[in-house]
């Protein structure tokens, strides 16, 4: 059974354990339990509005020649988070108390009055774009886009993956992720490849919503994610 839990709350969330659909991350892969993987792109944003009229019509072209050019299926996530402005306020704090120059101290100290009183009238949202590139063995077999595209979201029980086996579906799945990164980086997108701490920290803030706004782990020992 899968595991993504604080070793401190490992009763509390057993309960939880068969929503979550990841048997391992290995290698910067999440190995599901039904035998496909997944590799997790984070991509940049672009300001659409803040574009000519050219620089946006060749922008939906390239991006419609991306989808175009796609034969298997792509999830793409944001997640939208509370932004946490606790620390920069903290920092202010401390660069008033060691400012030595009274007007520059009774600027900061205006500025961070400034900032905070905007956020609490209004929710400053962090954004975050991810693209889930996946691959699963059913798609070796024969069968048409759609076949394919079942396999791989709904995939039979298969058995666990590993040595050569893995090493051949990973690279597959690399060459996917480089085929995706390549066709962004023609609509101004910019994309980076998680590695395994990172798709950790990525599910783990996912599946614990309430206790993470903008942040991520910042101790990765303290999660488990293993198979058993």
């Amino acid at each position: 059974m899968e595991r993504i839990t604080d070793n401190k709350k490992e009763s509390d969330a057993a309960s939880t354990q068969k929503y979550v659909d990841v048997e391992e991350v290995r290698d910067g892969v999440m190995i599901l339990r039904n035998g496909s993987i997944r590799a997790v792109l984070l991509a940049s944003s672009i300001n659409f509005d803040l574009k000519s009229t050219d620089e946006q019509d060749a922008i939906i072209i390239q991006y419609q020649n991306f989808l175009n050019s796609l034969d298997f299926p792509l999830q793409i996530i944001v997640h939208s988070r509370r932004f946490r402005i606790e620390p920069y306020l903290e920092k202010l704090k401390q660069q008033e108390k060691t400012q030595e120059n009274d007007l520059l101290r009774f600027q900061i100290s205006e500025y961070a009055n400034f900032i905070k009183s905007l956020t609490d009238v209004s929710n400053i949202m962090s954004k975050s774009f991810f693209v889930v590139v996946p691959f699963a063995p059913s798609e070796t077999k024969e069968g048409g886009f759609f076949t394919k595209m079942g396999g791989i979201f709904n995939p039979v029980k298969q058995t666990f993956i590993g040595g050569e086996v893995f090493e051949t579906y990973k690279n597959q799945l690399f060459q996917r992720a480089d085929l995706v990164a390549s066709a962004l980086m023609g609509t101004g997108v910019r994309t980076t490849l998680l590695g395994t701490e990172e798709v950790i920290e990525l599910l783990y803030n996912s599946y614990n919503p309430s206790l993470f706004t903008s942040s991520v782990v910042k101790n990765i020992e303290s999660v488990e994610l293993t198979g058993r």
